[in-house]
C-alpha cells in the first residue's frame, strides 16, 4: 500500500484545517463520531439486530456529518461564533423612563469641563 500523507496546518497563525473542516468543526466531527459509536452500542446492547443498528448508525453518523460540513463551508471559522453572539444582541431596548438617559448626559457633561 501506498503511503497517504495528510496536511493539517495551512501555514503559520492560521486555523488548523483538515478536509474541508476548519476550525472548532473538526472537534464537532470527532463528537459526532464517538456519539455513533455509543448510539450503535446502545442499539446493540438493547437487543436490536445487527441488521438494523449499522444503517441506523451510518445514516446518523453521515446525516450529522454533512450537516457539519455544510456549517463549516457556510460560516467559516469564525461565523458560527458570530452568528451566536447576534442572536444575543436584543434587537431593541424598552424604557418606561427618561431618568437614566438624563443621568447618562450628566455625567458626561461633567466630564467634559
Amino acid at each position: 500500500m501506498a503511503d497517504k500523507v495528510y496536511t493539517i496546518n495551512k501555514g503559520i497563525n492560521k486555523a488548523i484545517e483538515f478536509k474541508g473542516l476548519k476550525a472548532q468543526y473538526i472537534w464537532y466531527v470527532a463528537g459526532v463520531l464517538i456519539g455513533v459509536l455509543l448510539l450503535y452500542g446502545v442499539l446493540y446492547v438493547a437487543g436490536i439486530s445487527s441488521w438494523i443498528c449499522i444503517p441506523v448508525a451510518f445514516g446518523a453518523g453521515g446525516l450529522v456529518t454533512s450537516r457539519v460540513y455544510r456549517i463549516s463551508k457556510k460560516y467559516g471559522q469564525y461565523g458560527l461564533m458570530k452568528m451566536r453572539a447576534r442572536k444575543g444582541v436584543p434587537s431593541a431596548l424598552l424604557s418606561g423612563s427618561r431618568k437614566f438617559f438624563i443621568h447618562l448626559y450628566s455625567d458626561h457633561a461633567s466630564t467634559i469641563r
